[in-house]
Protein backbone atom coordinates (compact mmCIF):
# COMPACT_ATOMS: atom_id res chain seq x y z
CA UNK A 1 0.00 0.00 0.00
CA UNK A 2 2.53 2.73 0.84
CA UNK A 3 4.38 1.75 -2.57
CA UNK A 4 1.06 2.97 -4.31
CA UNK A 5 0.96 5.83 -2.28
CA UNK A 6 4.45 6.82 -2.68
CA UNK A 7 3.63 6.01 -6.67
CA UNK A 8 0.35 8.46 -6.93
CA UNK A 9 3.15 10.87 -5.13
CA UNK A 10 5.32 10.85 -8.17
CA UNK A 11 2.79 10.63 -10.71
CA UNK A 12 1.16 14.10 -9.46
CA UNK A 13 4.61 15.61 -8.91
CA UNK A 14 5.32 14.74 -12.33
CA UNK A 15 1.91 15.93 -13.11
CA UNK A 16 1.61 19.30 -11.93
CA UNK A 17 5.72 20.22 -12.52
CA UNK A 18 5.17 19.04 -15.64
CA UNK A 19 2.43 21.66 -16.52
CA UNK A 20 4.78 24.41 -14.56
CA UNK A 21 7.44 24.28 -17.06
CA UNK A 22 5.18 23.86 -20.19
CA UNK A 23 3.66 27.23 -18.81
CA UNK A 24 6.96 28.97 -18.60
CA UNK A 25 7.59 28.02 -22.82
CA UNK A 26 4.26 28.30 -24.08
CA UNK A 27 3.86 29.39 -27.90
CA UNK A 28 0.06 30.87 -27.00
CA UNK A 29 0.88 34.34 -27.62
CA UNK A 30 2.11 33.37 -30.91
CA UNK A 31 0.04 32.69 -34.04
CA UNK A 32 1.85 29.32 -35.03
CA UNK A 33 0.00 28.63 -37.83
CA UNK A 34 1.65 32.40 -39.58
CA UNK A 35 4.90 33.19 -40.82
CA UNK A 36 5.29 37.28 -41.32
CA UNK A 37 8.54 38.29 -42.90
CA UNK A 38 10.02 41.90 -41.71
CA UNK A 39 12.77 44.30 -42.98
CA UNK A 40 14.53 47.13 -40.89
CA UNK A 41 17.32 48.34 -38.79
CA UNK A 42 18.42 46.48 -35.53
CA UNK A 43 17.96 48.95 -33.17
CA UNK A 44 19.34 46.26 -30.28
CA UNK A 45 20.46 43.04 -29.72
CA UNK A 46 19.88 41.61 -25.66
CA UNK A 47 21.53 38.27 -25.37
CA UNK A 48 19.78 37.99 -22.13
CA UNK A 49 18.18 34.85 -20.13
CA UNK A 50 15.95 33.25 -20.22
CA UNK A 51 15.34 34.42 -24.35
CA UNK A 52 17.52 36.75 -26.59
CA UNK A 53 15.88 39.71 -28.17
CA UNK A 54 16.23 40.95 -31.54
CA UNK A 55 14.82 44.83 -31.35
CA UNK A 56 14.31 45.74 -35.42
CA UNK A 57 13.04 49.03 -36.37
CA UNK A 58 10.52 48.48 -39.12
CA UNK A 59 8.85 51.57 -41.61
CA UNK A 60 5.23 50.48 -41.70
CA UNK A 61 2.31 50.90 -44.64
CA UNK A 62 2.22 54.59 -43.52
CA UNK A 63 5.56 55.12 -43.68
CA UNK A 64 5.92 55.10 -39.34
CA UNK A 65 8.36 53.52 -38.16
CA UNK A 66 7.50 50.72 -35.56
CA UNK A 67 9.85 48.78 -33.40
CA UNK A 68 9.27 45.11 -33.18
CA UNK A 69 10.56 43.30 -30.59
CA UNK A 70 11.37 39.38 -32.10
CA UNK A 71 11.76 36.74 -29.07
CA UNK A 72 14.87 33.88 -29.88
CA UNK A 73 16.07 31.24 -27.89
CA UNK A 74 18.45 31.66 -24.88
CA UNK A 75 22.07 32.34 -25.04
CA UNK A 76 23.09 29.19 -23.45
CA UNK A 77 21.21 27.31 -26.54
CA UNK A 78 22.32 29.55 -29.16
CA UNK A 79 25.92 30.06 -28.17
CA UNK A 80 26.08 26.02 -28.50
CA UNK A 81 24.77 26.28 -31.90
CA UNK A 82 28.03 29.18 -32.85
CA UNK A 83 26.11 32.23 -31.70
CA UNK A 84 27.28 34.98 -29.86
CA UNK A 85 26.57 38.63 -27.98
CA UNK A 86 27.82 40.11 -31.63
CA UNK A 87 26.22 37.55 -34.11
CA UNK A 88 23.75 40.44 -34.55
CA UNK A 89 24.30 44.13 -34.13
CA UNK A 90 22.60 47.72 -33.93
CA UNK A 91 22.68 49.37 -37.00
CA UNK A 92 22.58 46.19 -39.35
CA UNK A 93 19.65 46.40 -41.84
CA UNK A 94 17.78 43.18 -41.53
CA UNK A 95 15.26 40.79 -42.99
CA UNK A 96 13.76 38.67 -40.36
CA UNK A 97 11.19 35.36 -40.26
CA UNK A 98 8.59 35.43 -37.39
CA UNK A 99 5.88 33.83 -36.21
CA UNK A 100 3.78 37.15 -34.92
CA UNK A 101 1.81 37.64 -31.70
CA UNK A 102 -1.66 36.80 -32.14
CA UNK A 103 -2.54 40.58 -30.49
CA UNK A 104 -1.16 41.97 -33.75
CA UNK A 105 0.95 44.01 -32.15
CA UNK A 106 4.99 44.38 -33.43
CA UNK A 107 6.49 41.42 -32.61
CA UNK A 108 7.01 37.84 -32.49
CA UNK A 109 9.05 34.38 -32.32
CA UNK A 110 12.02 34.14 -34.59
CA UNK A 111 12.39 31.97 -37.15
CA UNK A 112 14.85 33.27 -39.55
CA UNK A 113 16.98 36.30 -40.37
CA UNK A 114 19.05 37.05 -43.42
CA UNK A 115 21.95 39.69 -42.56
CA UNK A 116 23.48 40.63 -45.35
CA UNK A 117 24.88 37.34 -47.11
CA UNK A 118 24.78 35.92 -43.50
CA UNK A 119 21.83 33.75 -42.82
CA UNK A 120 20.78 33.21 -38.80
CA UNK A 121 18.90 30.23 -37.75
CA UNK A 122 18.07 29.23 -34.62
CA UNK A 123 19.21 25.48 -34.77
CA UNK A 124 22.60 26.29 -36.51
CA UNK A 125 25.42 29.29 -36.23
CA UNK A 126 25.39 31.87 -38.58
CA UNK A 127 26.54 31.04 -41.98
CA UNK A 128 29.20 33.39 -41.74
CA UNK A 129 30.90 31.95 -38.38
CA UNK A 130 30.83 27.98 -39.68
Amino acid sequence: MNIRRFGGFVIAGLVIGGSALSAHHSFAVFDMTAEKTITGVVSKFEWTNPHTFIFVDVPNDKGVVESWAIEGMSPNYLGRRGWSKTSVKPGEKITVSVRPLKEGKPGGMFIRAQIGDRTLMPTGAPTDER
